[in-house]
């Protein structure tokens, strides 16, 4: 099994040097220095229409989501902007009556179906937080056209089982005589931390973020070919001829020096471990992963610091059904306002968490006992780059805030 040389993985990252604790990395990663390098290349030498090739980019896209062709493939300012021409394109393929099946997770996989869903009525039918496959299934009937879910919550730091989700979900559907079930799934939470493969989950879409995977800020998305030919209107120029094409949902062009940099991505990933696999370097940070993700863990449920009122927002098992995403409150007789606990992260300096909802509004908003919505919860989130050392300071700032 091999091991990260934490040391190499730090030295790609120019921003680290500094020595400031990153530990808000669901919001966003780290930039590489190759995917900077091939930003200024491509703004210094190729900024020109005619010259204008990224293809590069998309060949990462391709190896990253296991896609079979760059036809499945195309890029958008963000994920939310993905999900909604990708719904936007669906429109003319949904019927009155259809049915929707959504998260309460990140909206950007909830907001683009329940705005179709308005336009063509068609129903939505959110399911609970606990993403349990049990729960969800009794939703699928025959009008189900679509179901929204996603790999990982980037509030609880659930993993789901996407193989298994998506397999009883079609299953489901053929017994209900569902007409057609599309699957549209969010990995933004999920890409830095595991391999993807759209191919072996057998799901029609799905998107994540470049900026949350070492890239610049873009974001790339999934559409499987035949969804592409006879789900999707062509939501660009009416004479364009993109009948099998990605550009039928991107309308204008994408950031071309950002997806030219995101070439970066996989060659960087594959040099973490001496196999130069995609799948061996996952593997190797999903072991790191765990190693940071157990301080931090420990700390928190401790009994000293439940008594004091401290609640983890999911799991508090240290396994590898969960990434380095930690999310909490402090509640009781001594509350204290998440805003405040990363007000004294600022005012400590050297260490960037963070708190609020993060989009995923309507999850925070059904959790039990009730949350301040607004306020939030604290969120901790580490990557691949973070160390234990790192974490250990953090719980060192926490100990004198929860004092």
């Amino acid at each position: 099994m091999a091991i990260l040389d934490i040391n190499q993985v730090r030295a790609c990252f120019p921003s680290l040097r500094s020595g400031h604790i990153y530990a808000d990395n669901a919001g966003g990663s780290r930039t590489a220095q190759a995917v900077i390098d091939r930003i200024v290349d491509y703004l210094s030498n190729a900024n020109a229409q005619l010259e204008a090739d990224y293809s590069a980019g998309a060949i990462t896209a391709v190896e990253l989501f296991n896609a079979t062709s760059l036809d499945e493939v195309g890029f958008g300012s963000s994920s939310t902007m993905l999900f909604e021409n990708i719904a936007r394109a669906l429109e003319n393929d949904i019927q009155p009556g259809d049915e929707f099946i959504i998260t309460y997770e990140h909206e950007a996989n909830n907001g683009p179906w329940k705005r179709l869903a308005a336009r063509r009525n068609a129903v939505t039918n959110p399911y609970s937080v606990a993403y349990k496959v049990e729960e969800l299934l009794p939703l699928v009937s025959s009008r189900t056209r679509l179901a929204a879910i996603t790999a990982c919550s980037n509030i609880l730091g659930s993993v789901i089982p996407v193989e298994e989700t998506v397999k009883a979900l079609r299953q489901r559907a053929k017994e209900q005589g569902a007409r057609k079930l599309e699957v549209s799934l969010d990995c933004v939470a999920y890409a830095s931390h595991r391999k993807m493969d759209v191919q072996q989950w057998d799901v029609d879409y799905c998107v994540f973020s470049v900026y949350k995977v070492f890239g610049a800020h873009n974001a790339a998305a999934y559409v499987r070919s035949a969804a592409l030919q006879t789900s999707f209107t062509s939501i660009v120029h009416d004479f364009l001829k993109v009948d099998d094409k990605p550009y039928k949902f991107q309308p204008g062009g994408p950031g071309h020096e950002l997806v030219y940099g995101a070439a970066a991505i996989v060659p960087y990933l594959k040099s973490l471990t001496p196999e130069d696999d995609l799948a061996a370097s996952f593997n190797a940070i999903a072991n790191h992963e765990q190693k940071i993700l157990t301080p931090l863990l420990r700390f928190l449920t401790d009994t000293k610091q439940v008594d004091r009122g401290v609640r983890i927002v999911g799991t508090n098992e240290v396994n590898f059904s969960r990434i380095p995403t930690v999310c909490f409150v402090v509640v009781g007789q001594n509350a204290i306002n998440s805003k405040d606990i990363v007000e004294a992260f600022h005012q400590k300096g050297g260490i960037s968490i963070q708190c609020g909802h993060f989009c995923a509004y309507y999850l925070i908003d059904n959790l039990r006992p009730k949350l301040d919505v607004d306020d939030g919860v604290v969120r901790i989130s580490f990557v691949h780059y973070n160390t234990v050392e790192e974490v250990e300071k953090i719980v060192d700032v926490l100990r004198a805030v929860l004092a």
